[in-house]
């Protein structure tokens, strides 16, 4: 049997143990040995790779992606497996493509095509199960998904801003467990986003419930980053506390000037939940600005009834006043109870080609050239652009990033949007930019450290079976890199850049990418709870 004899490569497992120099075989799909340097001969068929100086880890798992139809849509999938990311978890922020019905499938396509585009591709399941079939036919990347909590509200209370009457309350945890039982990992919510924004806390504890007896774990994108980011921790923390049920934190951050230097007041909240018992984990990304959709800064009243409530609001007119005094003067949940500075909102795609000219330009220019108003200019453009506008947010702190990184519990997530014309570089740059500016430029976690925070600890908490180490036996989804060359090259000017310094990435054994490369492989498939099983 054909395979691949890894020589002299620098082995670093993903456990945090010390590098060591080892010899690796590769061969049916998995790590079929690891001997001392120089021990090993090649097998016949199989190739050599001289390997000294690289370093050999688990490929990296992408904790927060937004890349659900990408996998399917884009076979190349380069901005991702393209980073050593060989497994990503879609499925975020509460909004997704299952399960739906025929009524909500259209309005979800609509009010997620800002982190998703709208790719040519028929979405012919409904069910969690149909969903991981399809991702089951062949895909760049392994993918785990999570059940979002949104579509249950949507598919049970439909858009309305109201709580969950007894009979939807049942009907949504009927549906979470057919979904989880299917395979999916967890449950994530989008708590300023319709309409999971209009869950209490009452709705989520009922939910994350059944999320705790199947074993998998809410990923909530909180009800605040900004003003009231504490306050919102402390809510999801105290469900997990409530119900037993594990903790994956969003894309865990603490932005806005109101949350300069406040990340050792959150870390401690999570170091004692931790001491109490609780399972909490977290994912970031090594950036300052954030990305969303402009229409998800929108307070969440005038979003209650669907996308297409939302836009007679904006066309009629009735609701400016309100909207200022929401954005300007008072702060909104939409905009994480801050008022807006949209200086620092700048637009990073668009859905309509007419709009280009406005891409890389912030709301506070466009407004100003225009003569109006920037809230006249977010409805002008979100009307124009049937709500499918991206954009960035500059309002991170860098003392936030480095200190929740270097939290034992944090693993690695792009939160990559891969759409629009120019999208957030993390999106192709993250993992890369871990290993060059946070490991070997400064200094932050060591690389042994980081490896474990992007493949080990990650695997851990998608309970993936002989994945994520390398470990003899254990399936080859690895990443060979040079630790001095490994560079994120992706910038806010030119997202799409390929990283340098990853020499081959494979997926179940596959040579996925060589030299910066694709090479056609198609090998990942969804990794199903049901499946994986707990270490």
């Amino acid at each position: 049997m054909p395979g691949t004899l890894l020589r002299r490569a620098t082995v670093i497992d993903g456990t945090g143990a010390p590098r060591r120099t080892a010899d690796v075989l590769l061969r049916g799909g998995r790590i079929a040995q690891i001997a001392p340097p120089g021990s090993l001969t090649a097998v016949e068929g199989a190739g050599v790779e001289e390997a000294a100086g690289l370093v050999l880890a688990p490929g990296f798992i992408d904790m927060h992606a937004h890349s659900d139809l990408a996998v399917l849509a884009d076979p190349e999938h380069i901005a991702k497996i393209g980073q050593g990311v060989t497994c990503e978890v879609i499925g975020q922020d509460g909004i997704g493509y299952a399960p739906v019905d025929e009524r909500i499938a259209g309005a979800v396509r609509r009010q997620i095509a800002g982190w998703n585009g709208q790719p040519g591709l028929e979405l012919d399941w409904r069910d969690m199960a149909g969903f991981l079939d399809r991702l089951s036919y062949g895909t760049a990347t392994n993918t785990a998904v999570l059940v979002p909590q949104g579509n249950l509200r949507l598919l049970t209370v439909g858009a309305a801003d109201r709580p969950a009457g007894a009979a939807e309350l049942a009907d949504m945890r009927r549906i979470l467990d057919e979904s989880l039982a299917a395979g999916a990992v967890g449950m994530s919510s989008g708590l300023t986003y319709a309409p999971g924004m209009y869950a209490d806390t009452a709705e989520l504890t009922a939910l994350c419930e059944i999320v705790a007896a199947h074993g998998g774990f809410f990923a909530p994108h909180t009800r605040s980053y900004g003003a009231g980011a504490l306050e919102a921790y402390a809510e999801v923390i105290g469900i997990a506390r409530e119900t037993g049920c594990a903790l994956h934190l969003a894309h865990a951050t603490l932005n806005f000037p109101s949350n300069a230097g406040a990340a050792p007041r959150f870390l401690e909240m999570v170091d004692q939940a931790l001491a109490d018992g609780v399972d909490i984990t977290m994912d970031s990304y090594p950036y300052l600005p954030g990305a969303t959709t402009l229409v998800a800064l929108l307070p969440s009243w005038i979003a209650a009834g669907g996308v297409d409530a939302l836009r007679d609001r904006l066309a009629a007119g009735r609701d400016r006043d309100a909207l200022v005094r929401a954005l300007d003067v008072d702060g909104c949940d939409g905009f994480h109870g801050e008022r807006a500075d949209w200086s620092r909102i700048q637009i990073s795609g668009v859905g309509d080609p007419a709009l280009r000219a406005l891409v890389g330009r912030t709301i506070a220019d466009i407004a100003q050239e225009t003569g109006e108003a920037p809230v006249d200019a977010v409805i002008r453009i979100l009307l124009a652009d049937d709500l499918a506008t991206g954009v960035l947010m500059h309002i991170g702190h860098e003392e936030n990033v480095q200190a929740i990184m270097r939290h034992p519990m944090h693993t690695g997530g792009s939160d990559g949007i891969l759409v629009g014309d120019r999208p957030h570089p993390r999106s192709w740059g993250a993992f890369p930019r871990y290993l060059a500016r946070y490991v070997r430029d400064l200094g932050v976690l060591s690389l042994e450290e980081a490896i474990r925070h992007l493949s080990g600890t990650p695997a851990r908490r998608l309970r993936l079976h002989e994945r994520g180490l390398v470990r003899e036996g254990w399936i080859a989804d690895l990443v060979l890199f040079d630790p001095e060359r490994i560079q994120d090259r992706a910038t806010f000017e030119h997202p799409r850049r390929i990283a340098d310094g990853i020499r081959a990435v494979w997926v179940g054994g596959e040579l996925a990418v060589e030299e910066g490369r694709r090479t056609g492989s198609l090998s990942g498939k969804s990794l199903r709870a049901t499946d994986e099983g707990t270490r």
